[in-house]
């Protein structure tokens, strides 16, 4: 259910504005949008549970605060992020 090493490396890699850089804006949605997607996986096999159910809620409320963040300070950087990562809005 969690993001192994290397996944989160490559994420970092994938999506990181310069070399070393883990907190930029990109890469905490990138990382945000596959713990999202593992969760989704998981709570289709578990329906009941609502622990998970509520860490989810949380993880895209955090996506969406970044999103908008990125969206008020750079348009261009958040349309081509949302692109790259084929989330709607």
């Amino acid at each position: 259910m969690s993001i192994t090493p290397e996944r989160r490396t490559a994420l970092i890699a994938e999506y990181a504005t310069a070399p070393g850089d883990t907190g930029s804006p990109e890469v905490q949605v990138a990382l945000l949008s596959e713990r999202i997607s593992n969760l989704t996986e998981h709570l289709k096999t578990h329906p009941k549970d609502f622990h998970s159910r509520r860490g989810l809620l949380v993880l895209v409320g955090q996506r969406r605060g970044l999103l908008d963040y990125l969206k008020r300070k750079e348009k261009g950087r958040y349309e081509t992020l949302i692109g790259r990562l084929n989330l709607r809005r």
